[in-house]
């Protein structure tokens, strides 16, 4: 669980992301969870998108997703989400205590 520090941190760190997944009408499939794990692992820093043609919501697709992927929420904005995960291989990030 990161801390309300730790989330501020980040969240600095995310505006300048550019989203590397775009969620639409197909929702959440295995593909796409795949390819965020996948992300996470490389980047710890993920921002995706939502796509009006998605069939839920952004709020429940990124709390879904963070649940599928054992990552972080760390901020909703518009049709964006940022989640957040240790990388286990290597630590690219650094969070403040």
């Amino acid at each position: 669980m990161i801390t309300s520090r730790q989330r501020k941190y980040l969240r600095s760190h995310a505006n300048d992301l550019r989203p590397l997944l775009q969620i639409g009408k197909s929702g959440i499939n295995p593909n796409l969870v795949k390819q965020l794990d996948d992300a996470l692992e490389a980047r710890e820093l993920v921002k995706a998108s939502v796509l009006q043609s998605a069939p839920d919501s952004v709020e429940e697709i990124s709390r879904r997703l963070s649940e599928m992927t054992g990552s972080e929420l760390v901020q909703v904005i518009g049709n964006k989400f940022v989640v957040y995960r240790e990388s286990r291989d290597s630590k690219t990030i650094v969070l403040p205590d």
